[in-house]
């Protein structure tokens, strides 16, 4: 079975779907592996390293995507390349399969078993493989570093024969996987920290981490089967909004980290909550890539709002994107090594197994994840 790895066209994607410790692995396995000349090179891999653990190398992208059995990439595939797929070929990366309808149709009329990496159950067995995860943990890390760069004031408490400086209050808006990070990294740069997230059940993960978890009383809300946070209503948001308000003004860092699987992200925090903000802070919007928690956030940009810089840089993980390869290229490995057959050498995708279920989203002409398919009827 032969396993491709292009490079990634993705404007400023800096990971590559698999490193060589990887390719190691999966040719131990029994799979053939070839990668794309200079797929790893921003990541710092070589292609020396990746011919040193076994793996051909092609500079035809072409020829690579039209022989490969699996291909494995870490965004999502431009509609042109689909074609280019064989039938039958497992087709694995992000995919975004709530809002690209046209490239999950295009995939399904190819013939193409196509898994997003997204769509990952969040069980226990499916841990391992949960990218989402993995770059989020990153992604929260970097939002805290982004923050320390762009304000004028240091994190830590500091006693000096020339007296004390207080630590830089921050706030953390959503207790995920990357709101967490980021409470532990501010929390090891010496910063005050408080964190909100609308599910009661976090706030034991807050304090476990030395942050104080504010309170809001929003009345019943809870999370979804998968660990997401429910929408609220209209009258919840603004009571919200009006307490994180409190928090903002006396806070120098705010970090949002609000998301709705599948949706744009909620807009949490208005100009008005910003402009409460003392001149000089930071906000680090995480979402602006789906829409942004902050008014006036922009993708790419830093934007000043009455002297509150608002950060909107997306693609985080690719900020620290050897890392993020690394913890990318695992969950793959974990994947593909779930279903790998040692007998015939490939990879035996069971219709029945849970994971495959949640992640599989085309198969023989079909759209086979119901919740997609009920998007594209």
């Amino acid at each position: 079975m032969l396993i491709v790895v292009p490079s990634e066209t993705l404007p400023g994607e800096r990971r590559v779907a698999l490193i060589p410790d990887s390719i190691k692995k999966l040719i131990e396995m029994g799979a053939e592996v070839t990668v794309q000349c200079g797929a790893g090179e921003l990541s710092g891999f070589k292609d020396e390293e990746y011919r040193a653990a076994g793996a051909k190398l092609s500079d035809d992208r072409d020829q690579l995507l039209a022989s490969g059995d699996i291909v494995l990439r870490v965004t999502k595939p431009d509609p042109t390349e689909v074609s280019q797929l064989k039938e039958d070929a497992v087709h694995i990366s992000y995919l975004d399969p709530y809002n690209e309808s046209e490239l999950i149709r295009g995939l399904a009329d190819q013939g193409v078993r196509a898994i997003s990496m997204e769509m990952i159950p969040r069980t226990t067995l499916a841990q391992k493989m949960d990218a989402l995860s993995s770059q989020a943990n990153l992604a929260g890390y970097i939002t805290v570093i982004l923050a320390a760069r762009k304000l004028d004031r240091i994190f830590p408490m500091m006693m000096t024969p020339s007296g004390t400086i207080a630590p830089v209050r921050v706030f953390i808006i959503g207790a995920g996987v990357a709101g967490l990070q980021a409470i532990a990294t501010a929390k090891r740069l010496g910063a005050r920290v408080e964190a909100f997230d609308t599910r009661p059940v976090v706030a034991e993960q807050v304090h476990s981490l030395g942050a104080k978890f504010v309170e809001i009383d929003l009345g019943e809300t809870g999370q979804t089967a998968d660990g997401y946070a429910k929408q609220l209503t209209e009258e919840q948001l603004q009571m919200q909004k009006e307490g994180m308000k409190q928090v903002m003004a006396r806070s120098d860092v705010v970090i949002t980290t609000a998301q709705v699987f599948g949706r744009p992200a909620p807009r949490i925090v208005t100009a008005e909550m910003v402009k409460a903000m003392k001149a000089g802070s930071v906000i680090v919007d995480m979402a602006v890539e789906t829409g942004g928690n902050v008014e006036g956030s922009s993708l790419n940009e830093d934007v000043d709002m009455d002297g509150v810089t608002i950060i909107g840089l997306g693609n985080l993980p690719s900020e620290v994107c050897r890392n993020a390869s690394e913890m990318y290229s695992a969950n793959l490995l974990n994947l593909l090594s779930e279903f790998w057959d040692e007998e015939s050498k490939q990879v035996q995708l069971d219709d029945s197994n849970e994971i495959v279920q949640g992640c599989l989203i085309t198969a023989a002409g079909k759209i086979v994840n119901q919740a997609i398919a009920n998007l594209n009827q």
